[in-house]
């Protein structure tokens, strides 16, 4: 199992990603996790899912807005006591803001979508370094986007541009911290099947008058593999990076779409 006894932290639990990640660390053989969303009753039903993939798994439910550092503060805090160390943190709280393009974005706008994705998750970074050094190690993983790499056809112009400032971010982390043995890795998500991404194609069947299937091809398409990878197989590609089989990456950024994009 990639995370046999480990103590993780996973940011932004949410209906998408964010759960399938706690979920997935808890099949993987995570000890403890300490879980952390804006409202609680996110925490609640990962919690009850988590425990049915792994009812060995101890979890932490803790609100947090990484926005607020005394929140990320009290997360680590929290996190520390209950369990004693912690082994890997999963930045994957986010906020997408509005479909935007540089040419016309309200950039007043941009600043809640950088200040989520890109300062409140070094703010929950940072928080974390203090313990990870005490603990000799430790893993930090950024899920970022395929947006930050090429520009899509939709406009993500706000969304992307704080990603990719936080993947540049994660080269000079990891910089910093691998003399304490603390490695910081980016992985790049394309289209994931999973429950935002479904409801997003049902409003878009209505809109065009066409099937979730025949948009889902269309996708496919695009995609060397033929098909959108779920948020499931995403979720683990992530953990790869916060288990003990990467433990020579750093720095790196790695990409978790189909082959959609490739650099």
């Amino acid at each position: 199992m990639l995370l046999k006894d480990k103590v993780v932290i996973v940011s932004g639990i949410g209906p998408g990603l964010g759960v399938k990640l706690a979920i997935e660390a808890a099949r993987e053989g995570a000890k403890a996790l300490a879980i952390g969303a804006r409202s609680a009753d996110k925490l609640d039903d990962a919690a009850q899912r988590i425990a049915e993939i792994n009812p060995a798994c101890k979890v932490l439910k803790q609100v947090t807005d990484i926005t607020k550092p005394a929140d990320c503060t009290a997360m680590v805090a929290a996190a520390t006591q209950a369990f004693g160390r912690i082994d890997a943190l999963i930045n994957s709280a986010f906020f997408h803001g509005n479909m935007d393009y540089v040419s016309s974005a309200n950039l007043d706008e941009w600043q809640e979508v950088i200040n989520t994705n890109l300062i409140g998750t070094l703010r929950l970074t940072q928080a974390v370094l203090p313990q990870m050094k005490k603990q000799g190690g430790g893993a930090i993983v950024m899920i970022n986007t395929m947006a930050a790499r090429v520009p899509p056809p939709l406009g993500e112009a706000g969304y992307a541009a704080s990603k990719a400032a936080l993947a540049n971010s994660v080269k000079y982390l990891a910089k910093e911290v691998g003399p304490d043995n603390i490695r910081a890795n980016s992985i790049h998500m394309g289209w994931m099947w999973g429950a935002p991404v479904q409801g997003y194609f049902e409003w878009q069947a209505h809109e065009q008058k066409t099937t979730v299937d025949a948009l889902k091809e269309k996708i496919a398409r695009t995609i060397p593999l033929n098909r959108i990878p779920t948020d499931d197989e995403c979720a683990r590609a992530a953990l790869f990076l916060a288990s003990d089989y990467a433990s020579a990456v750093t720095g790196a950024a790695l990409d978790a779409n189909g082959g959609a994009f490739m650099p």
